[in-house]
């Protein structure tokens, strides 16, 4: 969803060079025309308009797969009509989408006999999965309280900082108080010993992430399992874990097979992971998987009849596409073990390939891990006369789109630059973007600093002076600022 607003009062109109071939009169920007159009004219000026988009290969901000073979993309266009929700319609569809939570569940360990039906389902996204684990969480925590005869109004789930903004949606849609543990300097994941200290008798759970959108690192979920078993024994509290592995649930179980994140770990209970991520399919599709029927309350099923035959249905979207269930689908029996472990590795690769040509320059600090998320965070180590936000936007020149962005708290003083490896970010490219990066270092060297009076502003206080730390913190907030004005507003 974007939060719309116009460019220009007075720009009302829409024109196309090439598509005056079929039609002369301009288009309304903002309310249908009274009069049809040709096709032709349709898709010309749409495709005009498209081309002043980013190129999705060079978007190395996202973690979102940009590449699929054309057998599936074949695949997908011919299921594009199909409405997933209508089960009985499409059977086929339905069973492959339960062949899909089958072996997701069984990719991360689930406790399943050999012939026994994994518990879990295909969302738009992580952020849908998120938000029904969430929902079943708070539904087993106010259950267990009403037996008890105990107050049930004020659930909260204890996080770390970093989380991505879906548990903060969630929290605010459905009333559950988000209890961050704050990040520090140098420690920009979740830190278990904190974050079960926070933990109390309305913690519906504790949120792991498999993969920080911040720097890719794993938080360490065994140690968190270890910690919270012994805080539910003198407790009696039994507080469970969700794992957010939107991007390391594809990731892990490749190449740190023996990493224990996953259903092997007791308070596990259930874990979400994208398909459009690291499940290599294009963005729409995202999964939740729960530990044991027990864990995913049956008065949250819905079931319904009125498309043929009765459907249990659990999600917040209803009608939804069948391409990415079928895309994912392919993606498993296509590539099996061997071919993800080989993209991963490929992916890990080419992040050392980065890595290295990063420090060879002698101007970063590598900010990410070896073991997580193949992505590269790193930062400047000398940003008084530029900083990560104007090498941000210089590379947009040169078609990279490299995101720059300050740490959650208590670290919101660091400002990173983020590229995430994916299959189709070559070693090829990786070594022309550490050339353009140099370019770039070199190109600002040689201008004067624009910071400059700014930073003479907030070094300027009435007793003298501030910390270098108090000055670095005004100057990337008023970059921050300054970036964030000049981009339109999406959620």
């Amino acid at each position: 969803m974007v939060l719309s607003k116009t460019s220009s009062e007075s720009d009302v109109s829409v024109h196309s060079t090439f598509a005056s071939r079929y039609v002369r009169t301009s288009l309304p920007r903002f309310e249908m025309s009274e009069n049809s159009i040709p096709k032709e004219a349709a898709f010309q000026i749409i495709n005009d308009e498209l081309m002043l988009d980013g190129n999705p290969r060079l978007n190395l901000a996202s973690f979102v797969t940009t590449w699929m073979e054309p057998e599936c993309d074949k695949l997908m266009m011919d299921s594009i009509n199909k409405n997933y929700v209508d089960m009985d319609e499409y059977p086929v569809t339905t069973e492959l989408q339960n062949r899909c939570v089958n072996m997701i569940a069984r990719l991360f360990n689930a406790p399943l006999e050999e012939k026994e039906t994994a518990i879990g389902v295909g969302t738009v996204g992580s952020s849908e999965a998120i938000m029904l684990a969430g929902l079943a969480f708070k539904r087993i925590w106010q259950n267990k309280r009403k037996a008890e005869g105990k107050p049930y109004d004020k659930p909260n789930i204890v996080t770390g900082a970093n989380v991505q903004v879906c548990w903060e949606k969630f929290a605010n849609y459905f009333e559950v108080e988000l209890k961050e543990v704050k990040l520090r300097e140098g420690y920009y994941v979740m830190d278990p010993v904190k974050a079960v200290e926070m933990v109390d008798e309305n913690t519906i759970c504790v949120a792991a992430i498999l993969g920080s959108t911040l720097n890719g690192e794993f938080e360490d979920v065994k140690l968190l399992n270890d910690l919270l078993i012994e805080k539910n024994k003198q407790t009696g509290w039994n507080t469970p874990i969700h794992v957010d592995a939107a991007s390391g649930g594809f990731i892990a179980p490749f190449l740190y097979p023996e990493l224990e994140w996953d259903f092997r770990l007791p308070l596990v209970k259930s874990i979400n992971v994208s398909g459009h991520k690291y499940g290599l399919v294009y963005a729409g599709i995202g999964w939740v998987i729960w530990r044991t029927k027990q864990d995913l309350p049956e008065e949250l099923i819905f079931h319904i009849n009125y498309l043929g035959a009765d459907q249990p249905t659990f999600t917040l979207n209803f009608s939804k596409g069948s391409s990415q269930v079928i895309a994912q689908y392919y993606q498993l029996i296509r590539l099996g073990y061997e071919g993800y472990r080989n993209v991963m590795e490929n992916c890990r690769e080419n992040a050392i390939v980065l890595r290295e040509g990063l420090e060879k320059t002698g101007r970063f600090n590598i900010v990410s891990k070896d073991e997580g998320v193949p992505l590269v965070a790193f930062s400047l180590k000398d940003n008084s006369r530029h900083n990560e936000f104007e090498v941000s936007e210089t590379l947009r020149r040169f078609g990279w789109i490299v995101p720059a962005y300050t740490m959650p708290a208590d670290a919101q003083h660091v400002t990173v630059l983020r590229v995430v490896i994916r299959e189709d970010f070559s070693r090829t490219l990786a070594e022309r973007l550490v050339l353009d990066i140099v370019k770039v270092l070199h190109e600002l060297d040689t201008l004067p600093a624009r910071l400059s009076a700014k930073l003479e502003e907030v070094k300027l206080v009435k007793n003298g002076k501030k910390s270098e730390l108090e000055v670095q913190r005004e100057v990337t907030n008023y970059w921050k600022k300054f970036v964030l004005a000049r981009k339109a507003l999406v959620c």
